[in-house]
Order: structure tokens, then C-alpha cells, then sequence
């Protein structure tokens, strides 16, 4: 086949592309003048118009709760500045009988003068404040003979005592207490130390250390004797 033929048969094949080509730039306008037909001016305002309605309508929604809201924070800090006001007023019903057995005690002290009376008063009032405390959960820090614990106790002097075990407690200074499992003071308290290195020397070692720093003695002055005793001089022999 010669060259001329070949050049005929393809130039239909390059024709048909241009067709198509073109029809594609022409549909695109077609199809965008469609969908602008379709959404028309009415249906937007109608549309902007619902969402303005539920933009206020949420709007309101949340002012409102923002309002019960503020009123809530207000109502909760009036309840709680009036519980805190009268928090304690039950314990204080409760201490004023005691307060009264006071008063009578120290009338009746006034009135007539005995100490057994006063003492046995004194100690009524002073059992029945220790119950009220125990029924509102406080309770006092054991102390005596118990071992020294920083969570309970605060120590004051440590001393060594002979017989008792050192970090022990010897003696209360201070009672303290506790409210629910929780100190509210610890207990002041003197604490057994560790023994001198000195007291734990046998008693001949102590002899023998004070003799080792006596001071030495004198010795007896000329024209004495017999351990000390002085001779009479001739005076005195021509008296007697």
C-alpha cells in the first residue's frame, strides 16, 4: 500500500475526535444553566428564613439555661452559707447542760466550802464531757507504756529510765486527741532514751573511775603524829 492511501484512511479517524471534544464543551454550559433552574430565589429565602427561626430558637434555649443556671449557683451558696452558720449548732445544745452543771458546781463551792463535795462535782461534769466527745467521735491518744509514733505523738524531752525499753513513752504532758480515725492534736509525751554509756558500768569501775579523780591527800605537817594528832608544845605541859 502506498503512502497517499495510508494518509486517506487515518484522516477519518482524526475527524471523529473533534466531534466529541466539542460536544463535551457544549454540554457543561447545559448542564449548569439546568441546576441554576432548579434552586430558584424563593426556595433560599424560604430556607434562610427557617434557619433565622431555629438560630433564635436555640438562641432562647440557651439563655434560659444560662438564667436557671445563675439562679442555681446563687440558691446553693445561700444553702451552703446557712448550713455552715448553724453547723455546730447541735454540739452546742449539747455542751450547754454541762455548762449548767458548771455553774452549780461552782455555787455550791461558794456556799459551802468542801473539797470532797467540789471534787466529786468537779469529776461528774468532767465524765460526762468525755461522753458527749465520745459520742461524737473523739476519742483520746493511748500514751503511757506505748511505743513513740510520729502520727499520734509529739515528744517533748527523751530521757533514759532504767527498766523501760528506749522510744517508749513515760510520761503525758499533753492529752491529745482524735476525731474519726483522724488527729485533730497529738499528744504531748515524754520518751524513754537510750541508757548513759556511764550507768551501764558495773559499780567497781565507777569506784575505781572516783578514786582515779580524787584529789590526793595532805600529807601530815612536822611535829604530829599518830595520824594527825597534834603534840602538845611546853606551855601547854607546864598547865596541865
Amino acid at each position: 500500500m502506498s503512502k497517499p492511501e495510508e494518509h486517506k484512511k487515518r484522516e477519518p479517524a482524526a475527524k471523529e475526535i473533534k466531534p466529541e471534544t466539542t460536544s463535551d464543551s457544549a454540554e457543561t454550559p447545559a448542564y449548569d444553566s439546568a441546576t441554576t433552574e432548579e434552586v430558584r430565589p424563593e426556595d433560599l429565602k424560604t430556607r434562610i428564613a427557617e434557619l433565622q427561626q431555629s438560630i433564635a430558637s436555640v438562641k432562647d434555649q440557651f439563655l434560659r439555661k444560662a438564667a436557671e443556671f445563675e439562679n442555681y449557683k446563687k440558691r446553693l451558696e445561700s444553702e451552703f452559707a446557712t448550713i455552715t452558720r448553724w453547723a455546730n449548732e447541735q454540739i452546742i445544745v449539747e455542751l450547754l447542760p454541762i455548762l449548767d452543771d458548771f455553774a452549780r458546781s461552782m455555787k455550791s463551792a461558794k456556799d459551802g466550802p468542801e473539797f470532797e463535795s467540789f471534787h466529786r462535782g468537779i469529776e461528774l461534769i468532767y465524765n460526762k464531757f468525755l461522753r458527749l466527745l465520745e459520742k461524737r467521735g473523739v476519742k483520746e491518744i493511748e500514751t503511757h507504756g506505748k511505743p513513740f509514733d510520729v502520727n499520734y505523738h509529739e515528744a517533748l524531752m527523751e530521757m533514759p529510765k532504767e527498766g523501760v525499753a528506749p522510744h517508749t513513752i513515760i510520761e503525758e504532758v499533753e492529752k491529745g486527741y482524735a476525731l474519726h480515725d483522724k488527729v485533730i492534736r497529738h499528744a504531748k509525751v515524754i520518751v524513754a532514751g537510750e541508757p548513759h554509756p556511764l550507768a551501764a558500768q558495773p559499780k567497781d569501775g565507777m569506784e575505781l573511775l572516783t578514786q582515779k579523780h580524787a584529789r590526793p591527800e595532805k600529807p601530815p605537817d612536822e611535829g604530829t603524829e599518830d595520824h594527825g594528832t597534834r603534840k602538845p608544845s611546853d606551855g601547854a605541859q607546864a598547865n596541865e
